[in-house]
């Protein structure tokens, strides 16, 4: 796998950006449950596997969009990891991760390129929305977790989801592919779809663990928290398995 993480090059600063409004001191004031829970996930993954000089802060998207508004302090001695939990970015804000998030924002590309280089099914517009994600961490190559699926209530969520062998290995050379096609970076990825009649119909790609990764905190050793930060600090990941399967 990928080499450990050199924490001897100084200082780290972490970034984790939201679509929240943020305190000057960090704080989150208006965000969702389900923001809450993904930036604790992230924090407590970059806890765990961190020096004790890393410093982690909190910055809102909103900010990002007016350049003149408090720009991102750091020093020569600080190398920053930036970890967006949103897809909304503004275009001018640049960061090693640009070219991937810009690409999978691209909503309609992307379905654009699966439909003619794999001919498959896409959704359309906001129709045929996908229901199921595929987790894929990404670091020298791709490990695929098991799909997460929606639960029965709003914002709830079961893993795993049982597919079938054939639509699984078709799920993931449509993964592998797209991710070539994009030359994807070393993070954790959920591949957005939904399954018609028996046939993959793709809906999005996102680039980081979105709201359904939260259950991998019940289900999944490591969590997909963990694997995105372990990707982005090339740190290595062996494997990931299933541990308790159940629905939050």
């Amino acid at each position: 796998m990928t080499k450990s993480h050199d924490y001897g090059r100084g200082m780290e600063k972490v970034v984790i950006i939201i679509n929240a409004e943020v305190s000057e001191k960090g704080k989150l004031i208006s965000a969702s449950p389900v923001t809450q829970k993904m930036v604790e996930a992230l924090q407590r993954s970059i806890a765990e596997s961190s020096t004790p000089s890393t410093t982690v802060e909190i910055v809102s998207a909103a900010t990002l969009w007016s350049k003149h508004s408090r720009s991102i302090k750091k020093s020569r001695a600080e190398e920053t990891i930036y970890c967006p939990l949103t897809i909304q970015l503004p275009e001018y804000f640049d960061f090693p991760q640009k070219r991937i998030y810009s690409a999978c924002k691209d909503v309609n590309s992307r379905r654009r390129w699966v439909e003619k280089n794999l001919g498959l099914k896409t959704s359309v517009g906001d129709s045929w929305l996908g229901h199921l994600w595929l987790p894929i961490v990404l670091t020298d190559k791709p490990i695929y977790g098991e799909v997460i699926g929606e639960g029965a209530m709003p914002n709830s969520y079961e893993q795993p989801i049982i597919i079938p062998s054939r639509q699984r290995k078709s799920l993931h050379d449509l993964a592998e592919r797209l991710l070539d096609s994009l030359n994807a970076t070393p993070a954790t990825y959920l591949l957005q779809f939904s399954l018609y009649k028996g046939e993959i119909v793709f809906d999005r790609l996102w680039p980081f663990p979105a709201a359904p990764a939260l259950i991998t905190l019940k289900t999944q050793q490591p969590d997909l928290f963990t694997c995105h930060w372990h990707c982005l600090t090339q740190q290595p990941i062996s494997d990931i398995c299933i541990s308790n399967p159940m629905a939050i």
